[in-house]
């Protein structure tokens, strides 16, 4: 598995599942060491507290960021290109280009939105475009998921998607996280929204 650098280049995103998703995305593409920084913010509170100071790090030449869209992606896009406009001189875009957005400035800014730059989501929706076509277990982990009574459900109705995913990913021959099971290769990253994100990388961290 290829290894993250320490470097002028970094990419800012909200968790460890995000991190490792990247990891494996770019390794099962590139094959090669990492050429940026993954930094973990521990959720978009502190993500979006983390701008500032990112940016005034004298030595950075890149900073990518990758959040989730969440239910509202005008909304969180608006959240972000304020904080940027607040602390950066350069024009943020009024939204997110789908192929993910690139801002030629200095550093140079790279903005992802989960899943897909334009739809409300998160990782997990990202996820469920890599679950190869045709698998027996994705809709039996549907319908357990489904089948929970709503009074003993302990997630939230909105994160049933997410649910799902879990209950997929607990039904593989070893249970595993996200990134590892794109690594181990039960989660198809040939399907087209991996090659989205892994292109997007490519153009903002080796297409300077």
């Amino acid at each position: 598995m290829s290894k993250e650098v320490d470097s002028q280049k970094v990419l800012l995103v909200e968790g460890s599942n995000d991190k490792h998703v990247v990891i494996h995305i770019w390794n099962s593409y590139y094959g090669d060491d990492i050429p940026f920084k993954i930094i973990e913010k521990q959720g978009i509170d502190r993500l979006f507290e983390s701008i500032y100071p990112e940016f005034s790090t004298f030595d950075r030449e890149t900073i990518g960021i990758l959040i989730d869209a969440n239910d509202d992606p005008d909304r969180r896009w608006k959240q972000l290109a304020k904080l940027l406009q607040n602390h950066i001189q350069f024009q943020v875009p009024t939204k997110p280009e789908k192929p993910g957005t690139i801002i030629d400035s200095q550093p140079r800014v790279g903005i992802w939105m989960m899943p897909d730059n334009h739809s409300s989501g998160e990782l997990e929706n990202f996820i469920r475009e890599l679950i190869p076509d045709e698998d027996p277990i994705w809709p039996l982990a549907c319908d357990y998921i489904n089948g929970i009574p709503p009074n003993d459900r302990k997630f939230k109705p909105h994160k049933e998607l997410r649910a799902q995913i879990h209950a997929w990913l607990a039904a593989r021959e070893r249970p595993r996280p996200m990134g590892t099971a794109i690594g181990r290769g039960d989660l198809d990253v040939h399907q087209p929204a991996a090659g989205h994100l892994y292109e997007w990388l490519y153009r903002l961290f080796i297409e300077e």
